[in-house]
């Protein structure tokens, strides 16, 4: 047996050991439900999915140099369709399966090196399905590294009846790159009636320096069942809205306040009548602006973010927003 073939069994090994695959910490909301199901446990076959993707700047483009996955996580190959920057590698992250279920460990990591230019979004909407036993986790270690430039823009989550989710995302930026990011949470299923009938969603999403060092952490709890207060309903959760939307813009190519103008007057150029509440503000260290969207339907919210990411996207990089088809 060669030393390559030792230290590819070794890596292989160490992908599936729980310590990898497992979050270093659950959100004490999630965890009280641990538990072992009837049906597939943790770590069976199916039950760990596993994405790793290297991205590097090769000639005129970014291109992926390293891969590897392991269902149901998998992508497309990279495609280059953005008229205004045709370097741009824009990859979609995909699932084998109609979505998350209970014990499922989900874990992506995604590094974009100095000098790349990288968007990365979802096939569709990432649907939690109902939990007997046991709860669901996604990780996303996201790396952005010298001068990179890279999107991170993933359709809406969308947790069932009875789901219990956690996911955790860590963006480590370099202070020469630049990290566009969002993420949305519906309230479930509404057409079929389904209004916060989860029974847990947590998030943490965390923005760090190569060193590690914390430049913000956002973290949402939402609990409907809760003894205490008014679930996830009242004015300093959801307010009565069905949709939960936010985007961040760590750069260093604009000052704070002028990025923060940028998404403020985005929205604000939003036709009347849209129903959106909305709060825009600076990142410490003067490191970029975020936004915090509330909205009643996912057509007007889905407008905003985009008008937000367009807006971001003009005054950093001087282009627009390309379409995005995924039907």
């Amino acid at each position: 047996m060669t030393t390559a073939t030792v230290g590819r069994s070794a890596a292989a090994t160490a992908r599936l050991a729980p310590a990898h695959y497992e979050p270093d910490r659950v959100p004490a909301e999630v965890r009280r439900y641990a538990g072992q199901p009837q049906q597939l446990g943790v770590g069976r076959p199916g039950k760990i999915g596993l994405l790793e993707l290297g991205f590097e700047r090769i000639g005129p483009r970014t291109e992926l140099v390293t891969h590897y996955q392991k269902s149901p996580l998998q992508i497309m190959r990279p495609l280059y369709f953005d008229p205004a920057r045709p370097d741009l590698a824009v990859t979609f992250l995909m699932s084998t399966g109609g979505g998350i279920v209970q014990a499922d460990r989900l874990r992506m990591d995604l590094r974009c090196g100095a000098g790349t230019a990288v968007h990365l979004t979802t096939q569709a909407a990432t649907k939690v399905h109902r939990t007997d036993a046991d709860y669901a986790t996604q990780q996303v270690f996201l790396h952005a590294d010298a001068d990179a430039y890279v999107e991170y823009l993933p359709d809406m989550t969308i947790p069932y009846r009875d789901s219990r989710f956690y996911q955790r995302t860590v963006v480590t930026v370099a202070p020469s790159a630049t990290v566009l990011a969002g993420e949305t949470v519906m309230a479930g299923r509404l057409a079929h009636g389904e209004r916060n009938a989860y029974q847990v969603f947590a998030a943490d999403l965390e923005f760090r320096r190569p060193d590690g060092r914390l430049l913000a952490l956002d973290t949402v709890r939402l609990v409907p069942e809760r003894a205490a207060g008014p679930g996830v309903t009242g004015p300093a959760v959801l307010a009565g809205h069905d949709l939960v939307s936010t985007f961040y813009a760590v750069t260093p190519l604009a000052p704070a306040a002028e990025v923060a103008d940028a998404l403020h007057q985005a929205l604000r150029d939003l036709p009347d009548g849209s129903g959106l509440r909305y709060g825009v503000s600076v990142l410490p260290e003067d490191c970029g602006a975020w936004l915090r969207v509330l909205g009643g339907d996912s057509p007007t919210v889905t407008a905003a973010l985009r008008q937000a990411w367009d807006a971001v996207r003009r005054l950093l990089i001087g282009v627009p927003a390309p379409v995005m088809r995924k039907s």
